[in-house]
């Protein structure tokens, strides 16, 4: 069962002083991890429900992503440090060493944490949890394996994060 391959996460957190909510996914897909930044697969919808949640174009740059972010003090990062994982598949994922989220709660007014996915809750609840003692609120996942959730329904979902901001 162990035939996935160890991958160590190498992707910055997004975040600054200002941030306000974290938003945690579980562990950067084949794409982003190409690409070295979140949500790099052109299908997941990530962004677009992003962009409408907050009233802004569509980031097409990984400087632009930031920017959006940043702009509305979203944070945004990924629960697991490193793993055994096969391809993107969430339900692949073993041997989980978790983030060290203190990171960006020492440098951060994080007063919301949201994950990508039932995978990041359930990962974040079984490894980040019982050692800050910070709920998190889950939300439906933008990847496109989640094809049960339109874009709209994404957006209806997510738009919760504007009572924190």
């Amino acid at each position: 069962m162990g035939s996935g391959e160890r991958m160590s996460h190498t992707i910055e957190p997004v975040y600054d002083s200002d941030s306000k909510i974290l938003i945690l996914g579980s562990f950067p897909s084949v794409k982003s991890r190409e690409q070295q930044f979140f949500y790099g697969h052109k299908q997941n919808r990530f962004w677009r429900v992003m962009a409408q949640v907050l009233d802004c174009a569509v980031p097409e740059s990984i400087e632009q992503k930031k920017s959006m972010l940043l702009n509305h003090h979203i944070a945004l990062w990924d629960v697991i440090a490193s793993c055994e994982i096969t391809g993107s598949a969430d339900a692949s994922i073993r041997d989980v060493q978790p983030n060290d989220l203190s990171r960006i709660m020492s440098r951060a007014d994080i007063r919301a944490i949201y994950t990508n996915g039932s995978k990041a809750y359930e990962l974040y609840r079984k490894y980040i949890f019982p050692v800050n003692g910070i709920e998190v609120h889950p939300l439906p996942s933008t990847s496109p394996a989640n094809a049960g959730y339109s874009l709209e329904k994404l957006v209806e979902a997510w738009s919760v994060i504007h009572k924190i901001l």
